[in-house]
């Protein structure tokens, strides 16, 4: 059986807003609030790929403290814009 996509986007948003540490809470979910709607099938796909990473490393990432996987990067600029910006 296939997710509705306003059911993905709905189970997305709560991932990005109940992470491990309140920082990631924070930048990915004022980020999925405002961008989770706009994205295609095949972001969508890469940011639940990206939900799964640790959250540690994900802040380093978000923060430039360390490279992030190439895969990843795209969006993590995306993300990163955001942070900057909040």
């Amino acid at each position: 059986m296939t997710e509705a996509p306003e059911t993905r986007l709905k189970r997305l948003r709560m991932r990005s807003w109940r992470r491990g540490i309140k920082e990631m809470d924070i930048i990915l979910g004022t980020w999925s609030d405002e961008r989770l709607a706009t994205l295609d099938d095949g972001t969508l796909d890469i940011y639940e790929v990206l939900l799964e990473e640790n959250d540690q490393d994900l802040y380093r990432w978000v923060t430039g403290q360390e490279d992030a996987p190439e895969h990843l990067r795209p969006l993590l600029a995306q993300i990163a814009e955001h942070a900057n910006a909040i």
